[in-house]
């Protein structure tokens, strides 16, 4: 298992913080906190194998679009002006080890986050980034949860590295959502899917005063507060209390 790279107050080489780091600021700042500066991250998820099974089809169908720079029919059938964005390092920015990336120097993180697809509008050259999402359940898919706001964020994120990275990138993000249909009378070896393309408005204003924040944060010498909603924090005092 590789080592984490904890934060060293007063080290001037650029530090690594991803778009989920910054996620996880927002959920609990304990959390990240006791992660990047004490190590103590919270236990890994199962992987969404499945999930990302569809993401990596999807990609593959998209690409076999962008090769030949052809509207995907999803875009013509939600009337969207555009073709998959053809680049040189996509397969980079796609990659979790490697991302979009660019260097704040406010605080001197090397913010971080790997992209699903990006799309262009052939007429102004705006990017619009892209998101796969897959789920299955009996109702319509929508953005519209409390837990979503990952979601929103996770776009707005993208959108601000790609507009640091000077590219023209527009304000509509798309939610590519799959959603397994389950009324089916048998399985026959094959999962079926209805998609809905989501358009969401990003506002990515947020993102320069919470990288501001987490360095705060991160250059204090004391843990800080936790979010009282925050389930993994209530199940370290629990423990801690009955020993």
């Amino acid at each position: 298992m590789a080592r984490k790279k904890l934060y060293v107050p007063g080290d001037n080489t650029p530090y690594p913080l991803s778009r989920s780091k910054i996620d996880l600021f927002m959920d609990c700042p304990k959390c990240l906190y006791l992660d990047r500066r004490l190590g103590i991250g919270r236990p890994g998820g199962f992987p969404f194998t499945l999930n990302n099974a569809v993401d990596e089809l999807l990609k593959r169908e998209f690409d076999t679009y962008r090769q030949k720079q052809q509207p995907h029919p999803l875009m013509k059938e939600n009337d969207i002006n555009a073709i998959p964005f053809q680049h040189a390092s996509l397969n980079e920015w796609r990659s979790n080890f490697r991302g979009v990336r660019c260097v704040d120097p406010k605080t001197n993180f090397e913010v971080s986050g790997a992209i699903d697809d990006l799309w262009i509008n052939p007429e102004t050259k705006e990017i619009m980034v892209v998101d796969y999402k897959a789920t299955a359940k009996k109702d319509e898919v929508t953005l519209d949860a409390d837990w979503q706001i990952s979601y929103k964020r996770q776009a707005e994120v993208y959108q601000w590295l790609l507009r640091r990275n000077n590219f023209k990138v527009s304000d509509t993000a798309y939610f590519v959502y799959c959603n397994g249909i389950r009324d089916k009378d048998t399985f026959d070896q094959k999962l079926e899917f209805r998609t809905k393309v989501i358009p969401y408005e990003g506002n990515g204003e947020w993102i320069d005063g919470t990288l501001k924040s987490i360095h705060e944060v991160l250059n204090q010498d004391t843990i800080p507060e936790a979010n009282p909603e925050c389930e993994w924090c209530q199940y370290r005092e629990n423990q801690a209390a009955n020993f």
